[in-house]
């Protein structure tokens, strides 16, 4: 049986499964070959451009926090010195240790558009659908409106008009249907750069 390392690490993957079949992060349980005992959970983020990343359907580029945690101990360099390694991998569910979902306000947003990167989603957390809902106003801005993907985890909303904060986000999962309700997560004055944490996150 494998002793699982329950520590969160990060890492990025081949475009072609990070595109076609995990398009947002998430988490797998790697170990080195067919005789490790040790294994790591590693948060995937990104893609990596070239190299085997472009011509072979999977293949992880872990840092160097993550690799060493699949040694034995006292082994953690000379395992992070051995280059590439045949690895097994299965997709878990993810582990932040009690973080709360955060969005990190992509620089390019302003009043009329808004864009966040959705951080920190704890197990059932890949979402289906994200959407903005306005502080109410007189021109109608209690509704709660659809955001659309960007790419990996970026939600935006091309508004058309000023949006009035503070500003909260409903995500719904794409599993199990279960939504959470940040509410009034982006507050009056938020900025570009700036990330903002809610109070929720899935179980």
């Amino acid at each position: 049986m494998m002793r699982v390392l329950w520590v969160w690490k990060f890492g990025v993957t081949a475009s072609i499964l990070f595109y076609d079949y995990w398009d947002r992060p998430f988490s797998v349980q790697i170990r080195q070959g067919m005789r490790s005992l040790l294994s790591v959970r590693v948060v995937i983020t990104d893609f990596c451009p070239g190299g085997p990343c472009a011509s072979e359907p999977a293949h992880f580029d872990l840092s160097g926090t993550a690799f060493g945690a699949m040694a034995s101990p006292g082994q953690q360099e000379k395992l992070r010195d051995a280059g590439v390694l045949q690895i097994q991998f299965a997709r878990v569910a993810c582990d932040y240790s009690g973080k709360t979902i955060a969005f990190h306000v992509d620089q390019g947003s302003n009043s009329n558009y808004f864009a966040a990167v959705i951080e920190f989603e704890e197990g059932d957390g890949d979402l289906a659908g994200v959407e903005l809902k306005e502080a109410s106003s007189s021109d109608g801005g209690d509704e709660w409106r659809a955001m659309q993907q960007s790419w990996g985890a970026v939600w935006k909303l091309d508004a058309g008009s000023e949006l009035h904060p503070p500003l909260s986000i409903r995500l719904t999962s794409q599993y199990s249907g279960q939504t959470l309700l940040a509410k009034d997560v982006i507050p009056v004055g938020w900025k570009p750069g700036a990330t903002y944490r809610s109070l929720v996150n899935y179980l």
